[in-house]
């Protein structure tokens, strides 16, 4: 017999009991439709991360760290080693060394890895905690150095206002919250007021530290000399330097996989300001732990007289994102540990893969119970057209060509209910996808989001799963029907 002759025959006996190949079907229909809606789950979180990702800018910069001052001043490993001290850092705790840096991270190395083959530029991060006065108010706010002009799409969108003009001006900006935290209710309004940040007075500071008789003014037996009126301008002993807002950041975006505004390795702040300027400003007004630091780190010669201390870490972007690997590379022969968004990813896809996997397999429980009915159908239709093998058999039919009449029937039932059930969880997934935009997005303020992807390889890979697993299914009736004996089936009632 033909091919076609075999697929009539297959396809007149389905017929022939159409309740029982239906009810066949349907369990291959659910079997399907679990596998395909459970794996396209763990793919859409998979592709809604990768977006996100790739909308944060991560895919792009490469965080690299040098010898911080801390670490050349510590001499022993104590609960606090390892653990970065700088306030940016303990906020985010974005990214971990792969290796331990044996460089200084300072400005003769910057340019060093500026000049590496795909660096698009290299940003030294500099943060530090700091009082703030502005529109009447004080408060304390993280600062953080910016490089002007600055390509990161994080200095890309504003709510009002645009980016620092230039690097050595007295522009800052400023995020949404600190708008909000120092009473400017229109993000317009911030635009071209002044910002203060205080420090203390180190003048003040040494006078405090002199003998109080030393203070006394001169007098002539106990008439002061001159009555000199107390200074006015800052009574608190503080100094402050001035700087206008230039624009305010949108940094709570709420559309596109990018929801949330955190973009790119660097941590983040509300006030950022030209890097030159927070350079100059760190090293002025240093914190009494950072120039304890310091002293150690010289005293101990990890740090020479004559040498710059640098900066902790630094983020380089690279021109294109497929040069990454190599840019990295070159940093860590360079003597600077790093850490780039892949080294997540790489643990993430493992953890996905297990998902999937587990996903697949409670599906896959499903149709293997569907394929003991595909089984149990064979067997039924084995009892019933035993008589009708027996006359195949006895007018020539082969035992290979009643084996295919049943796994044709098999394929027929596998492949039907493959494709319906696909359909099946193509309307559940857009279904599921719907009603969580209708009452967990939409509420939130969020966009759109699919929680569901249903790539045409998992389609094509569930239609040909379900196939294969009914053709096994009919291994044994199929088996079973050759090994009729043509006499003995003629007598069959």
């Amino acid at each position: 017999m033909s091919f076609i002759d075999i697929l009539q025959l297959a396809l007149r006996n389905l017929r022939q009991a159409k309740l029982r190949a239906i009810l066949t079907t349907m369990g291959v229909v659910v079997g399907v439709a679990v596998i395909v809606t459970m794996v396209s789950f763990g793919l859409g979180l998979q592709g809604n991360m990768l977006a996100r990702f790739k909308a944060l800018d991560l895919f792009s910069e490469i965080r690299v760290f040098g010898k911080s001052l801390g670490s050349m001043a510590a001499t022993a490993r104590d609960r606090g080693a390892g653990r970065s001290n700088e306030p940016g850092e303990r906020r985010q705790g974005r990214g971990r060394p792969d290796n331990a840096p044996t460089r200084i991270l300072d400005d003769t190395a910057v340019a060093e890895i500026a000049k590496i083959p795909g660096v698009a530029y290299v940003e030294p991060h500099i943060s530090f905690g700091v009082y703030v006065r502005s529109n009447g108010r004080v408060s304390t706010q993280f600062a953080s150095g910016v490089a002007v002009p600055n390509s990161s799409t994080r200095f890309q969108e504003f709510v009002a206002g645009s980016m620092i003009s230039s690097p050595d001006t007295d522009q800052i900006v400023i995020s949404e919250r600190f708008a909000r935290d120092f009473g400017y209710e229109n993000y317009q309004d911030a635009v071209g007021k002044t910002v203060e940040l205080l420090a203390p007075n180190e003048k003040t500071t040494d006078k405090e530290k002199q003998d109080p008789a030393d203070e006394q003014p001169a007098n002539f037996f106990g008439i002061p000399l001159d009555d000199q009126p107390p200074d006015a301008s800052n009574p608190e002993g503080l100094v402050a330097k001035t700087f206008r807002i230039a624009g305010v950041l949108k940094t709570e975006v709420r559309e596109g996989p990018g929801q949330g505004g955190l973009r790119g390795l660097l941590p983040t702040s509300d006030i950022y300001l030209p890097l030159p300027t927070a350079r100059a400003w760190t090293l002025e007004h240093r914190s009494p732990m950072g120039q304890v630091a310091l002293e150690l780190a010289r005293g101990s010669g990890a740090l020479g007289d004559s040498d710059t201390e640098g900066y902790d870490s630094a983020v380089v972007r690279v021109a294109d994102p497929v040069a990454l690997t190599g840019v990295r590379k070159s940093i860590t022969d360079l003597g600077f540990g790093s850490f780039s968004i892949v080294d997540e990813l790489e643990q993430l896809r493992t953890v996905f893969l297990i998902l999937d996997s587990v996903l697949a397999l409670l599906g896959g429980i499903s149709l293997l119970v569907a394929s003991f009915g595909i089984a149990n159908t064979m067997i039924m239709s084995i009892l019933e057209r035993t008589r009708e093998i027996g006359i195949m058999k006895a007018i020539g039919a082969e035992d290979r060509e009643i084996k295919l009449i049943f796994f044709v029937e098999a394929a027929v039932i596998g492949l039907t209910g493959g494709v319906v059930g696909t359909l099946v969880a193509w309307g559940v997934d857009g279904i599921a996808n719907r009603l969580a935009y209708r009452f967990i997005l939409k509420p939130q303020g969020a966009s759109y989001v699919d929680f569901f992807s249903l790539p045409p390889y998992l389609s094509l890979g569930a239609i040909l799963f379900a196939v294969v697993i009914s053709i096994l299914a009919a291994l044994y009736p199929a088996a079973r029907a050759a090994r009729i004996d043509p006499v003995k089936a003629l007598r069959h009632d």
